[in-house]
């Protein structure tokens, strides 16, 4: 056969031998095109790497960075591998999930659980591990956490990993809080990830500091990047906040005015609540020419300048009155202790109670329910929220109230609310409970969905709950579902084959359970001391792997 040009075969295997025929000399008396086409392209591989003249040898990458905490248990190492080779997500697909545990919705836990614990990872699980993270963005803060310096050494080695570089971890370490010099060289040249990881730590350290150097090329900053610079205020948000807040209710940027105006109105005491204060007071008040007291409403009728500079957008959404839209914007951000002052020194349960007058009730109620969320007032949460057998709140709203509740109420609230209406609305209120779920509430959710079961219906419209309460119900709740996992009779006018499925459903939350106990008990063993060091199976990761030179 005579040579042929690579990009010549490449054309024929890609449009077809039929529509573009190899070229003259290429194939044997007899034979086929698409034989001739694969002989030839082999042929031409063997000539390109006979010639293939050998490079000159790179420098070795400098050597992996230490890392002081303590390997992994063994049990621990091979369930982390165990994790990491089923990634692929089998469990999430289509059709039935059957009985086996979702290892994918396990690894989450299982990164979180191991760095709570102060773990290594493997040197030899590191390139899986970033694997992982770069297909999945929910794992890539607990990953980068887990890998330490040496998944950051490994990342910079490929380009696949360079995802590992852009965030807070995979910046420089951050100067001491006393190198001023090295903090303020960070802040003028490092990349935007390293300036947020920077004033984030700072924040933590010293509010003051942190403010100033913000402070100081705020005006030089783009309009997004101020904008996230200002989201980090949120953490540790003090009075002392309030001058830089006022001033940035100045921006050129609609966005930055508005997050300026909405952190401001977070501080009950500041300037511009009181503003709000004012003129929501002059908007809502009590009318007792009836029977009772009423509250009445009357929106305002134009959104000045003074109110435009105080946050107030004027243009509403699609489909939204003007004045309800400037009315809810005055309400959301006064400081809910006005209206104690306002309605004669009633309480926020006796507030809520009130009538209010000509259909104005949805519209006040919503704007105090954003209030009380961003002014994290627990008491007014609890009037807005109701008793759970008989809410007060919106759907919607629920989650965000329960948020500002201590963790044992917010849980207990939720039990009562699943109790007496099933879980068909809990799904958002059940995320928002801290993990494992409190024994009240881990019994509400397993007991409406046996009762859901003994119904009759497919467990498929509660499989967001089922998933959930894998995830979150505590392990030593698996022997106490164990009796769930038997097929029941199924009863007249059930579903066919219903009983069948809940059976499978159950024995994968006992199995899920069960497994996550088991995660936990292998991260709280002892580790065995190594045959082989851990810098030597890192040192090893940086070799390239012996690879044919290819066409």
């Amino acid at each position: 056969m005579t040579a042929t040009p690579w990009e010549d075969l490449v054309t024929s295997a890609l449009l077809g031998t039929e529509r573009r025929p190899p070229g003259p000399g290429v194939a044997a008396d007899g034979q086929e095109a698409p034989e001739a086409l694969l002989d030839a392209a082999a042929l031409a591989t063997v000539r390109r790497r006979a010639g293939l003249r050998p490079a000159a040898a790179v420098p070795l990458p400098e050597p992996a960075p230490g890392d002081g905490r303590p390997p992994l248990p063994d049990a621990a190492r091979r369930r982390l591998a165990q994790l990491l080779a089923d990634r692929t997500g089998a469990g999430h697909g289509a059709g039935r999930r059957g009985a086996a545990p979702d290892l994918t919705e396990l690894l989450p836990q299982w990164l979180a659980a191991a760095n709570r614990h102060g773990y290594r990872a493997p040197a030899a699980l590191l390139p899986a591990l970033l694997d992982a993270a770069r297909a999945r963005t929910d794992l890539r803060q607990q990953v980068l956490a887990f890998a330490g310096p040496r998944g950051l050494w490994l990342a910079r080695l490929n380009d696949e990993w360079r995802f590992a570089l852009r965030g807070p971890h995979g910046g420089p370490a951050l100067p001491d809080p006393a190198d001023s010099g090295r903090i303020r060289q960070l802040w003028e040249e490092g990349l935007f990830a390293e300036r947020v990881a920077l004033l984030e730590a700072l924040r933590t350290r010293d509010a003051a500091v942190a403010r100033a150097l913000l402070d100081s090329t705020w005006e030089a900053e783009r309009a997004e990047d101020r904008l996230m610079f200002l989201d980090v205020l949120r953490r540790g948000l003090s009075p002392e906040d309030e001058p830089f807040l006022e001033r940035a209710l100045t921006d050129r940027s609609r966005n930055v005015r508005a997050t300026a105006a909405e952190l401001l109105s977070a501080l009950p005491g500041s300037a511009l609540a009181g503003r709000m204060a004012r003129r929501a007071a002059t908007c809502v008040g009590l009318d007792h020419t009836g029977a009772g007291a009423t509250i009445a409403v009357e929106a305002p009728h134009e959104c000045d300048a003074a109110m435009r500079s105080d946050g107030v957008e004027p243009n509403p959404p699609a489909g939204r009155g003007r004045r309800s839209w400037w009315l809810s914007q005055l309400v959301e951000a006064a400081p809910l202790a006005v209206w104690t002052d306002r309605f004669g020194g009633r309480t926020a349960e006796q507030v809520v109670a009130l009538p209010v007058a000509d259909d104005w009730r949805e519209e006040l109620h919503a704007a105090w329910c954003r209030a009380a969320v961003r002014q994290r007032n627990a008491e007014w949460s609890r009037a807005l929220l109701g008793s759970a057998p008989a809410p007060l709140a919106p759907t919607g709203a629920r989650p965000s109230l329960l948020s500002t509740l201590p963790d044992a109420e917010r849980a207990l609230w939720v039990a009562r609310f699943i109790a007496a209406h099933g879980l068909s609305e809990a799904f958002q209120m059940l995320g928002a409970c801290t993990v494992p779920w409190s024994g009240p509430l881990a019994r509400a959710v397993v007991d409406a969905l046996d009762i859901a079961r003994d119904a009759g219906s497919y467990p498929w419209s509660f499989s967001g709950v089922m998933g959930l309460a894998e995830r979150c119900l505590d392990p030593a709740e698996a022997d106490r579902l164990e009796p769930l996992t038997a097929v029941p009779d199924e009863p007249d006018g059930a579903s066919p084959g219903a009983g069948g499925y809940w059976s499978e459903a159950f024995r994968r939350l006992v199995a899920t359970l069960r497994l996550r106990g088991a995660m936990h008990a292998e991260l709280s063993e002892r580790s065995e001391p190594q045959k082989v060091s851990e810098p030597q199976k890192v040192s090893e990761l940086a070799q390239p792997s012996p690879r044919p030179p290819g066409p």
